[in-house]
């Protein structure tokens, strides 16, 4: 009897770029949807918002970039190319998600109430940013994908307006699911938060796919954070767009003499390791296709130091600052204001070190953070 499990594949789809400007977001909870938040000011004020035509994202980075793409066609653009109501649309709703602590209680109340983990962050997404808005309520231009892990493929998930895809399973057309659920999955953050639970129809995903197009992997899907797969999310936007913006809030991984061996603590010890070394391949891939030229666009990162970026700045960024802001816990837990402004004016500075220093030289300057506390 042959074996029905379906071999494990790279995915094919081949590169086809495009002159194309992309943003990528990463992971790194509350923390990195205000560095991105920041980075997103930055390239407003820089009037390089309006130019992108992609966003990729995954988890923290899904919840600053599923708040943009909701928010897109209320922006006003002036005759200069910035959104004029930026901060009252878009910053708004990103900080008051930032207000809000949704991970203890989703854990608490889906260990003691019918339904899951996955459902009680759905729901507090829906509560406080998204209501009802789905993936149709996106724009056109720019394009976002929000990306989960499919732990049954062992693929990436991606959500957009035109569709719902796994190579492996086929792609959902034009899908109307609703946008929290998306950023719930692209955040579902293992273990504790993970897996998330959806549920599609059996003619949802189109026939034209691969071995795992069949009720057992297109009926109820299980999802993990974009990150465990791509925890840049870049994969998307690298095999479509010559130009590439890369900000990574992700932590620098610290040494830890006393590592814990209970499951739990063991466990996410081991997952940091992963994570740590696939992000270190991930940077050098852009580093190095930015140096050869390859690609046009720029990275930075929490953990870069920020003197070592040539362009000159107004905006001070102390380095033991820098390492005090990449260190905030990866949590969907609350910030008080000072910190949520410092995050904020991080990304701001950062982006504008890497976009200065590494694709225009002549790039907007600003003389100030946006907040006066500096980082």
């Amino acid at each position: 009897m042959p074996d029905p499990t379906p071999p494990i594949v790279l995915n094919p789809e081949p590169e086809r770029l495009e002159e194309a400007l992309a943003l990528c977001l990463s992971g790194g909870g509350y923390r990195a949807m205000l560095f991105h938040l920041g980075v997103l000011q930055y390239f407003n004020d820089a009037a390089l918002l309006g130019k992108l035509d992609r966003i990729s994202s995954v988890s923290g980075g899904s919840i600053t970039a599923g708040v943009l793409g909701m928010q897109w066609n209320a922006l006003t653009f002036d005759a200069g190319g910035r959104a004029t109501n930026f901060d009252r649309v878009v910053t708004a709703n990103v900080r008051k998600m930032a207000a809000t602590t949704v991970d203890v209680g989703a854990v608490i109340f889906g260990a003691l109430l019918p339904g899951t983990i996955s459902d009680r962050v759905i729901k507090r997404y829906r509560e406080v940013l998204f209501g009802e808005k789905t993936l149709q309520d996106l724009p056109d231009r720019p394009r976002f994908i929000i990306n989960a892990t499919n732990v049954q493929t062992g693929s990436l998930f991606r959500f957009s307006k035109l569709y719902i895809a796994d190579w492996q399973i086929g792609r959902f057309p034009n899908p109307d699911r609703l946008l929290a659920e998306a950023v719930a999955a692209s955040s579902a953050f293992p273990p504790i938060l993970s897996p998330a639970r959806l549920s599609f129809k059996p003619t949802d995903f189109s026939l034209d796919a691969g071995a795992c197009n069949t009720p057992k992997f297109t009926s109820n899907v299980l999802l993990t954070d974009g990150g465990v797969y791509d925890n840049m999310g870049i994969e998307t936007a690298w095999k479509r767009c010559k130009t590439i913006f890369v900000s990574d809030a992700g932590a620098k991984m610290q040494p830890e003499a006393d590592s814990k061996t209970d499951t739990v603590r063991h466990s996410l010890r081991v997952n940091s390791v992963i994570d740590n070394q696939v992000r270190s391949l991930r940077r050098r891939q852009v580093v190095d296709a930015l140096i050869k030229g390859q690609r046009k666009g720029a990275f930075w990162a929490m953990s870069s130091d920020p003197a070592k970026f040539p362009a000159a700045s107004a905006l001070p960024v102390p380095l033991n600052h820098a390492q005090e802001l990449a260190s905030v816990s990866t949590r969907l837990s609350a910030l008080n204001e000072e910190m949520q402004e410092r995050l904020i004016n991080f990304g701001y500075a950062m982006a504008e070190r890497g976009v200065r220093s590494h694709y225009d030289p002549a790039a907007f300057a600003p003389a100030q953070f946006p907040y006066p506390r500096g980082v």
